[in-house]
């Protein structure tokens, strides 16, 4: 196989990258993590496309009791999915043309604030409008140039992608897993240190209550009459 060969069509590629992608079909990832205060509630939106797949994971990272309440509607206003209290939760639904409604609810605590973390995984969100994916046959000249096919590499390509995206979504879970840990730990080491000073505290009176009865007991506090 002549290696000039391979190297011009893979400029082909990258060319006609820039026109329609290549052919990829498109998964958007996107992450954010926010400060939900006690007694409020927070809502996003995502505009989505009909035949399109949105799929949500959530997870408390820091607060008192780790959990939240969390609803996703869809554009004409109907509860699709709905989570009482919980400390995390992965969602997927078909979508249909409209902004869709996710909210975060911390209204039942007035006391403690959540750190909450979510991820947006959104699937078959292609333009409507674009060049037809066989449109790159007319840039080939000459089939017999090269052994292997054009839809070989854009195959390949697509796996290589797809396994890529895979590795940083689950890496970003990994990451909030370890955040979400980490909070608890430090939260359990303050409260144990708390703990432990008022437990010192309360001996050390206790010893000196006791140490005083006892010395009262031998001590003689009648008088001597003159």
């Amino acid at each position: 196989m002549d290696v000039l060969a391979v190297l011009a069509l893979l400029s082909l590629c990258v060319s006609m990258r820039v026109q329609f992608a290549c052919a990829f079909s498109q998964s958007l990832d996107s992450d954010f993590t926010f400060t939900l205060p006690a007694g409020r509630k927070e809502c996003f939106y995502q505009t989505m496309k009909k035949d399109a797949s949105l799929e949500i994971e959530y997870q408390v990272l820091d607060g008192a009791g780790l959990d939240v309440d969390f609803y996703l509607s869809s554009p004409a206003g109907n509860v699709l999915v709905r989570d009482h209290r919980k400390s995390d939760g992965v969602h997927t639904v078909e979508a249909e043309d409209g902004d869709y409604m996710f909210c975060f609810d911390n209204t039942f605590s007035s006391v403690s604030e959540k750190i909450v973390f979510f991820e947006l995984i959104l699937d078959n969100m292609e333009a409507e409008e674009g060049p037809d994916p066989e449109d790159w046959k007319e840039y080939v000249h000459g089939t017999d140039l090269l052994d292997m096919k054009l839809e070989d590499i854009m195959e390949t390509i697509n796996s290589v992608k797809a396994r890529l995206g895979k590795s940083v979504q689950i890496q970003t879970l990994l990451r909030a897993f370890e955040a979400r840990d980490r909070n608890l730990q430090e939260s359990n080491y303050e409260r144990v240190n708390l703990w432990s000073c008022t437990n010192l505290l309360v001996m050390v009176l206790v010893s000196g209550v006791q140490v005083y009865l006892l010395r009262s007991l031998f001590d003689d506090k009648r008088r001597s009459r003159t």
